[in-house]
């Protein structure tokens, strides 16, 4: 499925009041500063909402109207992004709203996504960020089903922080006057550091990376878990989370269809995001905005014949414990994980190491953003240009996980054509 899409409009949206002289400069965390250059992306997708003309120009309006309210509360958003990444300049000056025609029906996108044509429902490249904090893409289809795309700097915040300023829109739009503002804490819990001579960068591939998208129902993750369950003791059994399980089942399947495990020359990571605002001390609530997440780093022990699964759990499970309340603190006083992972960084450029990174949004409030017109029938993630990276999201229903994996052309291939993996998808 090729999408056609027509831009026909752009203009710069502005907050509804002015930002006030004392908070014109908004100071950057030392998270946001380690953060990579790139957009955070999300589509929602709203069937028969613009099926006449004049259903268009309302419902394009009412967008227009509630983004500039739901500026004011979120003012960092509508400013511009300073090159040295210390600040934002809350200069009210706006953010790109973009509307667009595709010329197909809403059906064809939900039916059977393919990754790399959402990524044209996105007001931006997404691994291009640069001085906007934030742009959105209005998005008609020939049936009058809409795709509102929205793409944040992670350099600003992360998934759940442009999850809060989307349901505050949302919230806007519909007509609701109790609003919780958002709280600008990041980096006052992370002060800025001075990183002269660090700059994060994306991983470079001259491949062409490929992502797609494969559905895990509950019945099926359910099988998956029980898989990787330690039943080494009845007593102590350990059963692993649902991230945890599909993690250890698409990495042990990856390793696997291409050969990687077989390979004495290579050793693996396998990394994690993670939510702190919930281990950090006091912890915070959902709607802290910046860059409030880490990675914790397991480095799987793979015996000769490559049988060794059981334990990738656990070291999984062990090293995302290591990620509490006291390594949190050590960060806010400055220890600089990133820099301390340079060395392991050389390695992967020379292919010593083979990465990989899961990280999840699932228990997100994806599905809460109701413009008016009903929760979304469906959100997605995009396309992205780093491979050996996975995304997972909850399926509409709350019950099932998407995984939206990234891979070099070739890997995909292999991997997206393994029957065992295919044994528990369930794709359109």
């Amino acid at each position: 499925m090729k999408l056609v899409v027509e831009v026909i409009s752009k203009e710069i949206v502005k907050p509804s009041s002015p930002t006030p002289d004392g908070f014109r400069r908004y100071q950057l965390s030392s998270l946001d500063q380690l953060t990579l250059q790139i957009y955070n992306p999300f589509v929602f997708f709203y069937p028969d909402m613009c099926d006449t003309e004049d259903n268009k120009i309302k419902t394009s309006d009412q967008l227009k109207k509630s983004i500039a309210r739901a500026l004011t509360y979120f003012y960092p958003l509508a400013g511009r992004i300073m090159e040295n990444k210390q600040f934002v300049d809350c200069n009210d000056e706006g953010i790109p709203f973009v509307e667009a025609r595709v010329k197909c029906p809403l059906s064809d996108v939900t039916s059977n996504p393919v990754p790399c044509e959402i990524n044209k429902l996105l007001p931006f490249k997404i691994n291009e960020a640069g001085e906007f904090p934030l742009g959105i893409q209005f998005n008609i289809f020939e049936c009058g089903g809409i795709g509102i795309g929205v793409c944040m700097s992670h350099v600003i915040g992360d998934a759940l922080s442009l999850l809060t300023f989307v349901n505050m829109w949302a919230a806007i739009s519909r007509g609701e006057n109790k609003l919780v503002a958002p709280e600008f804490v990041s980096a006052s819990l992370f002060p800025p550091r001075d990183l002269s001579g660090y700059k994060p960068r994306l991983p470079q591939t001259k491949e062409k990376v490929i992502t797609k998208r494969f559905v895990f129902t509950a019945s099926k993750i359910e099988e998956i878990r029980r898989k990787y369950a330690d039943n080494t003791s009845l007593e102590n059994q350990t059963r692993p989370t649902r991230i945890e399980a599909l993690s250890a089942f698409i990495w042990t399947r990856f390793v696997t269809v291409t050969g990687a495990i077989s390979r004495p020359d290579k050793s693996f990571t396998i990394g994690h995001m993670i939510n702190l605002r919930t281990r950090i001390n006091p912890p915070q609530s959902e709607y802290s905005f910046g860059n409030l997440w880490s990675f914790t780093v397991t480095y799987p022990s793979i015996d000769g014949t490559g049988e060794s699964y059981h334990n990738l759990v656990t070291e999984m499970k062990d090293s995302i414990k290591r990620m509490d309340k006291e390594f949190v603190k050590k960060i806010q006083d400055g220890y600089n994980h990133m820099v301390h992972s340079r060395e392991r960084t050389a390695s992967i450029a020379k292919g010593e190491i083979i990465p990989f990174a899961f990280t999840s949004l699932c228990r997100f409030p994806i599905y809460d953003a109701d413009f008016g017109w009903g929760k979304p029938i469906w959100a997605a993630s995009a396309s992205r240009d780093i491979p050996n990276f996975v995304v997972f999201m909850d399926t509409v229903d709350g019950n099932g996980i998407e995984a939206w994996v990234a891979l070099k052309e070739d890997d995909m291939e292999k991997f997206g054509s393994d029957s065992e993996l295919l044994s528990y998808v369930n794709n359109p």
